[in-house]
């Protein structure tokens, strides 16, 4: 995920830069997260001012309440502490832009009394540093707050906003480090916790988080959730809106608004198969319900893998379940994500990459072979484009340290398909007899657990390795884990359902004979995609109106042709499009499928002008941190210009 914060108002920072209870502590000098000796396995996660080697959140206990009109969650959030350090004798927690009133901890004798605490300045990637005095180093600490009409986490949407256009919606994006906009925590993948919730809000809308959501629940205005699995606070989600249940299977189910639920509970329908498939390849699905929550198009992403709620970005309900794959990878994420995490953001590919690998195994069990090769060689050619433009660090699968580098800015391509690639390599190189154990006993052995590159590769060495000593040697690993780009002995995937658009583009270049709808009508998304791809870097305008008047390319409701076509459309200067281009980027928030056409618009000054001014329009109902990557491109651009 890449993205940069919201600058905060200066009326925010200096609400959350205030310590409020009778007795404050000395007021907290800003500070980043330590980076010294302390600080140096890879574990240890740069992007959080936790000390997790001290004392660490078992559990947490939270009561809010909902503000539809201020725009804010307020409330408690009460920890369960567990001290690893006996002379440790302060609890610090991660924030961003929160209003802290009051700070207690339990004596132990049923009483709840004043602790100082004091807020750091701001940080613009991290946030503010909580440090609670605990000289009695509580086993419950309680912190009262409210978060920030801007908390970058949260997003809330006016009606007219929403698909139905009756009521408001908020929902929460907490991947990498947001959760710590809306609730005070130890926000690094490297602590996890149960939690449970009561909130409250609105009697109307129907309330939701990554919990035991039950589909007969009614909207009463006040709810409660559990959470018995031990979580990162990256998964820890909400959402409130007009929302009803359509169920798939015993198991598994849709919440969307009334107007979507039908179509995204018929383009999903193959869950439970999913779910049953990969519960054969990697042990059983330990979370309970996995259900799906259908967010407004704002939604910056295309799906988050929170616990038993999936959030999904309607962009991929297409009528022909072309792009249910986004299901395939939230699902996969049950085991690698969720129940096997990433110990800090450096290694992030353990999720993603894990994630991808057992996403095109799912894919290929129950669409074929062929299927899941189209989708790998469409990510391994997407991949090997960005990298070109990629620092030579960044294309390593374990980072460097993120030392003063917002996580979200460091997401890329490499850690979800030379991720993949990279399992596909040792899969190719030890069989699937021997491979599919191996993954499914590192899940196993590592569940709710969080690790790091550094154990994944002495689990290899202990558990794959001696399967067969020949097979893999020394340099190979070393090429893949820490060198840039993608290693010259990797097998690169080569489908056989491409061959056909090949040849059907390279006619139509050369003779401006399209091919026949006999050809194209069994075409699926990704052979549309691949043969947008391969059209080159610009066309003329009269020979994407012979394309747009046969395949209706301008005004697709198909997100991935759209994100391809669109910026061949700007570098053609097709003006045709510009509406359908406008139109897109005001609906959609997606950044997958919007970034790189505004990347394309800001590279004239006509087509700045064109994204300055769709973006205005945009901007009132877009996500905080779609807002934040659209801003900085074109502040790069203007800059430039």
């Amino acid at each position: 995920m890449r993205s940069a914060f919201l600058l905060l108002s200066c009326a925010v920072v200096l609400a959350a830069g205030c310590s409020r209870d009778a007795n404050p502590a000395p007021e907290a000098k800003s500070a980043k997260p330590a980076t010294d000796a302390v600080k140096t396995s890879r574990s240890n996660d740069e992007s959080s001012y936790a000390e997790p080697g001290k004392v660490v959140i078992s559990d947490l206990a939270l009561d809010l309440a909902i503000d539809f009109d201020k725009k804010q969650i307020g409330g408690t959030a009460t920890y369960k502490l567990d001290w690893k350090d006996k002379s440790a004798t302060q609890l610090v927690l991660d924030t961003r832009a929160l209003t802290i009133s009051k700070v207690e901890g339990d004596d132990g004798k049923g009483n709840w009394t004043p602790l100082k605490y004091a807020l750091a300045a701001n940080d613009k990637i991290y946030g503010s540093k909580l440090t609670i005095e605990t000289p009695a180093r509580n086993a419950n600490v309680q912190v009262t707050y409210n978060t920030s009409p801007e908390a970058s986490g949260l997003q809330w949407l006016e009606p007219s906003m929403t698909e139905g256009k009756q009521l408001p919606f908020m929902f929460s994006q907490s991947q990498a480090i947001h959760a710590r906009s809306w609730v005070p925590l130890q926000d690094t993948p490297s602590v996890r916790f149960t939690y449970t919730a009561h909130v409250t809000s609105r009697p109307d809308v129907m309330v939701l988080m990554s919990a035991d959501n039950d589909p007969a629940a009614k909207r009463t205005g006040d709810y409660t959730f559990s959470m018995p699995n031990p979580i990162p606070s990256y998964l820890l989600a909400i959402a409130a809106g007009d929302l009803v249940f359509k169920p798939i299977s015993a198991r598994s189910g849709v919440w969307a608004e009334p107007t979507m639920v039908d179509k995204a509970a018929k383009e999903f329908e193959d869950t439970e198969k999913m779910i049953a498939t990969t519960e054969a390849l990697y042990g059983p699905y330990r979370w309970g319900r996995y259900d799906m929550l259908v967010l407004p198009p704002s939604f910056p992403f295309g799906g988050m893998e929170n616990p038993r709620l999936t959030f999904a970005t309607p962009t991929v309900i297409v009528g022909d379940k072309s792009l249910v794959s986004l299901i395939a990878h939230e699902l996969a994420h049950s085991w690698s994500g969720n129940l096997v995490t990433n110990a800090s953001w450096k290694d992030i590919w353990l999720n993603e990459g894990f994630t991808t690998y057992v996403q095109a195994r799912i894919t290929e069990a129950l669409y074929g072979q062929e299927a899941a090769e189209m989708e790998r060689q469409t990510d391994q050619v997407d991949l090997l484009n960005e990298v070109k433009d990629m620092s030579p660090a960044d294309q390593a699968l374990a980072l460097p340290a993120l030392t003063e580098r917002d996580p979200d800015d460091a997401l890329s391509n490499v850690a979800y398909v030379k991720g993949a690639w990279f399992l596909q390599f040792l899969e190719q190189r030890f069989g699937r007899e021997v491979f599919d154990p191996f993954l499914r006993g590192w899940f196993n052995d590592h569940a709710f657990q969080s690790a790091n590159t550094d154990q994944f590769v002495a689990y290899l060495k202990k558990n794959l390795l001696p399967k067969n000593p020949n097979a893999v040697t020394a340099a190979e690993l070393d090429a893949w884990l820490n060198q840039p780009g993608i290693p010259t002995f990797a097998t690169k995937a080569q489908s056989r359902g491409f061959s056909s658009v090949d040849t059907a583009r390279i006619a139509w270049l050369g003779s401006n004979i399209l091919p026949t709808a006999q050809v194209t009508s069994e075409w699926n998304t990704q052979q549309w995609v691949h043969f947008i791809a391969g059209l080159g870097p610009t066309l003329k305008p009269e020979q994407l109106k012979q394309l747009d008047d046969a395949y209706h390319f301008t005004g697709t409701a198909n997100g991935e042709i759209a994100m391809r076509w669109y910026p061949l459309a700007v570098r053609s200067g097709y003006a045709e499009a510009q509406p359908a281009i406008a139109a897109f980027l005001e609906r959609v928030g997606r950044r997958k499928l919007i970034m790189p056409i505004y990347e394309e618009l800001v590279k004239t000054p006509e087509g700045l002008a064109f994204a300055q001014d769709t973006f205005a329009k945009a901007r009132p109902g877009s996500n905080p941190i779609t807002t934040a990557s659209v801003e900085a491109v074109l502040a790069k651009a203007e800059g430039g210009k």
